[in-house]
């Protein structure tokens, strides 16, 4: 088909496929419903291609090696769902200080703890912000199709290089065990980001400098002539530790804006029948597929709705979110949680929009028809 590659994939495995045309070559993991198959997947692929697999004995050893795997200069991935990605928490701290670039995947399942291992969930969007403790940079991308999948996977990876922090796939079980046909693009149509190098010698070379008109470091991998310490105390340019609290004020700002600075091109979105919208519904993820559908079916029954679908969880679309609630005074909320996006959505939307919820907990996708049931009853 004129050189295309056509796929029966299963959105675990687009996120695999995705993850190696973006440069992945390192994964270290430990296997967990809904996420399995992207372990196994990296473990068959990844030594093909010259690339390293390790199955690690926990979470928190996972999150480490794809620590000092990205350190050494590969692009690094980890996958996992549930209690496993709150066991990373205290490592993606350390990644975020220490300015390291690597991809966290969660597939998101019924909680909390060990709670509905086989069963969709969306309740892991706080977390993903502010799982680990202190002010610190999150950039989170959310699918809600095999496609977009492929496509914020490589994503993921190229903010991971281009702003030197961890990045995490926020996918749902709806997804990643969803199965549909789509098209692979061809790798020369892939945008892939690399991380910026220093050009100085190793002896001048300071870690954690920044260029004048610049505000992420650049980064030379160990092993490569380049002396420098990591720690995940606070430090000045030299990677040493510092008490100072300038040097703190500092480097906190830093991480923090170098996400906040560049929001204008880490904000994705999608937009649908918004134009003459008088109800706007809000959704990501697999709850996004049910409330296109219940577009659908609204406009047909001669009501006036759209859907506004954030790709990026984090940071949040404040921008676009008041924009919308300028235009269409209603807004329902449609997520598998008890309300974590809503929540933001009210803070920034509720003196212009009267904001309202459509929530489920209970392991089940939300559907289109209960949807469709709220958008009548906010009429």
């Amino acid at each position: 088909m004129d050189g295309k590659r056509i796929k029966l994939m299963q959105g675990n495995e687009a996120c695999v496929e995705g993850a190696i045309a973006a440069g992945m070559r390192f994964y270290a993991g430990y296997p967990i419903t809904p996420s399995t198959e992207i372990a196994e997947l990296s473990s068959e692929k990844l030594p093909k291609i010259g690339g390293k697999f390790i199955q690690m004995e926990d979470e928190i050893a996972s999150m480490g090696a794809v620590i000092g795997a990205s350190l050494a200069g590969l692009k690094s991935m980890t996958a996992t769902s549930g209690p496993g990605f709150s066991l990373k928490q205290e490592n993606l701290g350390y990644a975020a200080i220490t300015e390291v670039p690597c991809v966290i995947v969660n597939v998101q399942r019924g909680g909390p703890s060990t709670g509905l291992p086989t069963s969709p969930a969306q309740g892991d969007v706080m977390q993903a912000r502010w799982g680990t403790h202190g002010d610190h940079p999150m950039i989170a991308l959310t699918p809600s199709s095999v496609r977009e999948t492929y496509d914020l996977t490589v994503k993921a990876f190229n903010f991971a290089e281009k702003y030197r922090t961890p990045v995490i796939l926020l996918m749902d079980e709806v997804i990643g065990h969803l199965r549909e046909k789509i098209e692979i693009p061809n790798f020369e149509e892939i945008e892939v980001v690399n991380r910026m190098r220093p050009d100085k010698s190793s002896s001048d070379y300071k870690p954690y400098e920044v260029l004048e008109g610049e505000i992420v470091p650049r980064m030379v991998p160990y092993g490569e002539g380049y002396r420098f310490h990591v720690t995940g105390l606070v430090h000045d340019e030299t990677g040493f530790p510092t008490g100072k609290p300038e040097v703190a004020e500092k480097l906190i700002s830093r991480l923090i804006n170098k996400v906040e600075l560049n929001k204008d091109d880490i904000s994705l979105y999608e937009e649908y029948m918004l134009n003459d919208a008088e109800i706007t519904i809000i959704a990501y993820g697999g709850t996004a597929r049910s409330a296109k559908y219940a577009v659908e079916l609204a406009r047909k029954q001669g009501i006036k709705v759209g859907l506004f679908k954030p790709m990026t969880i984090w940071p949040f679309l404040d921008k676009q979110i008041i924009d919308l609630s300028k235009k269409a005074k209603k807004i329902i909320v449609v997520e598998m949680n008890f309300g974590q996006y809503a929540i933001e959505v009210e803070r920034v939307a509720n003196k212009y929009a009267d904001i309202y919820r459509c929530n489920r907990v209970n392991g089940e996708l939300i559907s289109p028809d209960e949807i469709v049931a709220k958008i009548k009853e906010v009429c």
